[in-house]
């Protein structure tokens, strides 16, 4: 029998960058996973501080040759892969010189948080989908680690609703711990339409541009949540916002791995 397929999006993934505990969340899970029924593919950001010759990173060059369009803007965009060390799982890295060239992640040499942290989300969550649509790869289960990846679960159910590669594809969103204090630039809710499909509606819960603000976007688009930080200040907004959804508590370590295979099993029946 065919093995179902999980796509995990993140920000970060130890041990090409850690950030937060998505970071090491992400690189347990993935191998344990894949090892137990389900086939595992990786997908992030190459940010300029993950190193690629220590790394092993190369271009995929069947893949590469996509313009990823912002505001009427062309970015070309380069994927790389590179092999999970200790584990047979293909981890591929969305690169673009105007975006992640840069030497830091989120915030510059001074700690200012960048202003063009907003494009650089959508362009990440955009290129992402057609990635995937590339591929030839149809994902049943695409989990979302990171404030990063929370547009992903608005374009699914909007743009991108009614193409084929995604139409048995599960949702499910991670949420953190509070990751940045300031705000997106106010350009973010213009950006963030990215076709005729969807609407300054759907992306109503961004609108405070708010670290709070992705995470409650990112619940309302998902099929299910997942708590990955023990401590979440705005915790009863977030369980109000998932509402009937289903919905994994926080995981300690010892029992993570067997309880994210049970919860994704339970989605796919």
């Amino acid at each position: 029998m065919e093995k179902k397929r999980l796509l995990y999006v993140t920000q970060e993934m130890d041990p090409y960058l850690v950030l937060t505990e998505a970071g090491s969340i992400v690189k347990k899970l993935a191998p344990f996973i894949n090892d137990n029924g389900l086939e595992v593919r990786v997908l992030m950001p190459r940010f300029g501080v993950i190193n690629e010759r220590r790394n092993r990173l190369h271009e995929v060059v069947r893949l590469s040759g996509i313009n990823i369009i912002i505001n009427n803007d062309d970015y070309p965009l380069i994927i790389k892969v590179a092999s999970l060390p200790g584990a047979r799982i293909q981890v591929y890295f969305l690169d673009n010189e105007e975006f992640f060239k840069r030497k830091q992640v989120f915030n510059d040499e001074n700690d200012k948080f960048f202003d063009d942290n907003a494009e650089r989300m959508v362009f990440f969550c955009k290129a992402t989908l057609e990635t995937v649509k590339k591929f030839g790869w149809h994902p049943h289960i695409i989990h979302c680690h990171g404030w990063m990846t929370s547009l992903i679960p608005a374009y699914m159910k909007t743009q991108y609703a009614k193409d084929p590669v995604f139409s048995n594809t599960k949702m499910i969103y991670s949420i953190y711990e509070k990751a940045f204090e300031e705000k997106l630039n106010k350009s973010f809710m213009k950006t963030a339409l990215i076709g005729d499909d969807i609407k300054e509606k759907d992306l109503t819960l961004f609108k405070d541009l708010t670290n709070e603000a992705l995470i409650l976007g990112g619940i309302q688009h998902a099929d299910a949540v997942i708590q990955g930080s023990k401590e979440l200040k705005d915790m009863a907004t977030y369980k109000k916002a998932i509402g009937k959804k289903p919905f994994l508590e926080f995981q300690d370590q010892d029992t993570l791995s067997q309880k994210y295979l049970e919860f994704y099993q339970t989605l796919l029946q």
